[in-house]
């Protein structure tokens, strides 16, 4: 996505917010990186590595530190990966939503037509070439590929948690532990861990004020920092070596390999040190901008760091003894780090081809360039694993098999209760003639399900032999783009004609949205219902003519009508996009000069074919009388709506108990019946999410057998 696209304010203006957001991203995205230099050396020297005059070991550890520097986070990150964005969203996830919208390889099982004309959705790249879809349509072949590319997608954003448990620790402590300089061993080693402690409480103490607060207050903290260390790196190099330059040729790192040889490889464990925390520029950018980080990095931080390590490497050309050793800092979780780095090469690599639409040669390039120098520090991190690198590692095993367990029992329900689904005509021919009696009040029945009766709500009629007199099924879903606006969140169609009063609404959420951004979701479920009917009775109003099988009252059982975006805005005209099966774009103005309400028509299930008789009005008093007639209607239904909500509202929701088949292996019945029930148990639930109040809510047994 183009950064500069969609401002509304002037160059003037974007300039000054580019510079307040590079200034605010100090402060939040470049901490761990701008304090690396505190312990990089220190751990790299850490191995059996004897130092000769010639500082050939420091200048080779430099060479790989400014290489490393400026291949990964400068030209891999700041160039190339951030373009990567996901309606300006950062992180292992918006790669995958990307890929996903390319190519059908989504395991989200409610996906819809409709989804594809969000605003967010919207994919403005150049068209496929061959080798695209060529790539594209191995991808969408083979389900196996599916299921590869979600655990390599969840094995990257499970490393990122697992690498963050430890890294606020390590950097806090890395700068704690300087005060051995200026104490005794006796007063350093009981100050140093409680002094830690109390940094990270207040740090974390902070978190909740936001980003915003946050960056500002951080921003001339590290600023300070970058410029001190810049400043000391240029006084160390004018002082003590001012050759040190020489060692940013290349010459030095093949030269340092040959002369350590299996130690050098070791120490390399502690160099890829210097790029901890270049994963955050990508991971963050949605807070704020492609350019704003790529201005703090490549103006600011970038030449700090390198002048800094040229004036440590400078100093320890003439103080070999002075590399101080810590212990804690081999233990440092080295290994996931480049895990995470390595799945977001990967990751890229595909949007290079599928989304860039660029030749695989290209994408191959960016593979092995990048993908070889992340394999060769992967290498060198191994050895770090029985030293403490195990931990995260071990907690991102954890975290990835809980979500996959998850997802694999959330795919097998909803193919159960797809599966087990009623008809629409089972719906309609509940009535009193079988025993079946409607109450006032409005019935929401949640479920999973996009289309069809969900079995949960034929198994609480069989029990209870009536439902309310409107009756609303409501699925909550997730779509895979990072945000759903609020004018094409909610998607709305009736169940039967408009006498049975049956609606179904689609409450679209993106993986970023926040789920609890309604006061009540009772009010705004009633009023979508309202600006439905109103826009559905006027719809057909506004027809030049009149489709006699196709009308508000007609009686087309045999499927589910077409559903609808409602907006946030009034309905005061035709919608401005409307899909059926030949979708078109329409520029209607609906009497708004900024945000409208954006109309997708879909039908959700195979409709019958039905032959159309359109009959053209020619007397205007037959006209008259039509129009009156569909607004009698409209405030009928509309009345009845008002007086439901009256009687009050009952939210219907399945308690839901899933069990493995019989005769399913032992693994399958410990992550079914133990830890996906466990789970299921102590998570929130859609009631949860949309702040349904406990007094209102019906819950239905339901058991699944997948």
């Amino acid at each position: 996505m183009d950064p500069g696209e969609g401002k509304c304010w002037n160059r003037k203006e974007s300039w000054r917010a580019t510079l307040v957001l590079a200034y605010q991203s100090l402060g939040v995205v470049y901490g761990d990186l701008s304090i690396s230099p505190l312990y990089v050396y220190k751990n790299t020297f850490a191995e059996d590595i004897q130092h000769s005059d010639t500082n050939e070991e420091i200048f080779g550890v430099l060479s790989f530190v400014f290489w490393t520097l400026t291949l990964i986070p400068l030209f891999k990150y700041v160039f190339i990966v951030l373009r990567a964005d996901d309606n300006g969203e950062g992180g292992t996830f918006a790669l995958y939503s990307l890929i996903c919208r390319h190519a059908k390889v989504s395991h989200l099982p409610s996906g819809q037509i409709s989804d594809e004309t969000l605003s967010t959705y919207k994919l403005e790249q150049p068209p496929e070439n061959n080798n695209s879809s060529n790539l594209k349509m191995v991808l969408e072949k083979h389900k196996r590929l599916h299921t590869a590319l979600l655990i390599l997608v969840l094995l990257g954003t499970c490393m990122v948690i697992g690498d963050g448990l430890l890294t606020p620790a390590i950097s806090v402590l890395s700068a704690v532990s300087g005060l051995e300089l200026s104490m005794s061993h006796y007063h350093h080693e009981y100050a140093v861990i409680p002094i830690t402690c109390i940094i990270l409480v207040c740090l974390f103490a902070l978190q909740h004020y936001g980003t915003h607060r946050v960056g500002f207050f951080f921003a001339p903290i590290v600023l300070i920092w970058l410029l001190c260390i810049s400043t000391l790196g240029l006084y160390n190099i004018f002082k003590w070596n001012p050759q040190v330059y020489k060692a940013l040729s290349p010459y030095y790192m093949l030269n340092f390999l040959r002369k350590t040889k299996i130690s050098g490889w070791m120490s390399l464990g502690g160099t890829l040190l210097c790029i901890t925390g270049s994963e955050a520029m990508f991971a963050d950018l949605g807070h704020f901008s492609y350019t704003a980080i790529q201005m703090a990095f490549t103006f600011l931080v970038y030449p700090a760091l390198i002048l800094a390590y040229l004036g440590q490497a400078a100093y320890l050309s003439k103080h070999h003894h002075s590399i101080y050793q810590i212990s804690f800092y081999l233990s440092v979780p080295g290994l996931a780090v480049m895990t995470v780095m390595l799945v977001t090469t990967c990751l890229t690599s595909l949007v290079i081809i599928l989304c860039w639409h660029k030749p695989p040669i290209m994408a191959l390039c960016f593979l092995l360039s990048f993908g070889s120098i992340e394999l060769l520090y992967f290498s060198a991190s191994l050895t770090k694993f029985a030293e403490g690198a195990w931990l995260p590692i071990l907690l991102a095993l954890f975290l990835m098999t809980i979500m996959f367990i998850w997802h694999y029992a959330t795919i097998k329900k909803y193919e159960f209760d797809l599966h087990n689904k009623v008809s629409l005509e089972w719906l309609l021919a509940l009535g009193p003639s079988l025993g079946i009696a409607r109450v006032p009040g409005i019935g929401v029945v949640f479920t999973d399900l996009t289309s069809g009766i969900p079995a949960n709500f034929s198994r609480f009629v069989t029990n209870l032999p009536a439902f309310h007199r409107i009756l609303v099924f409501v699925c909550v879903k997730s779509v895979p783009v990072p945000y759903v606006p609020l004018a094409e969140r909610y998607l709305v169609g009736r169940v039967g004609p408009a006498t049975h009063r049956s609606y179904r609404c689609i409450v679209r959420y993106g993986y970023r949205d926040v789920h609890q951004d309604v006061d009540s979701f009772e009010t705004e479920l009633v009023a979508r219902l309202a600006d439905f009917i109103k826009y559905d009775w006027s719809h057909a109003e506004t027809d030049g003519s009149r489709v006699e099988d196709e009308g508000p009252h007609s009686d087309r059982s045999s499927s589910e009508y077409r559903l609808t975006v409602i907006g946030m805005v009034g309905l005061s005209g035709p919608p401005v996009f409307e899909m059926d099966e030949n979708p078109q774009q329409a520029s209607v103005s609906i009497g708004f000069s900024s945000v409208g309400s954006l109309t997708d028509a879909i039908e959700m299930e195979p409709i019958r074919a039905v032959e159309k008789r359109v009959r053209f009005s020619i007397e205007d008093a037959s006209e008259a009388g039509t129009l009156r007639e569909m607004d009698r209607g409209s405030q009928e239904e509309l009345k009845d709506l008002w007086n439901a909500q009256q009687a009050g509202t009952a939210f219907i929701l399945g308690h839901s108990h899933v069990q493995a088949k019989q005769g399913s292996n032992l693994l399958k019945r410990v992550a079914i019946n133990v830890v996906y029930n466990f789970l299921r148990r102590n998570c929130r639930g859609p009631d949860v999410a949309l702040k349904v109040p406990p007094v209102s809510l019906l819950e239905v047994g339901m058991v699944y057998v997948v």
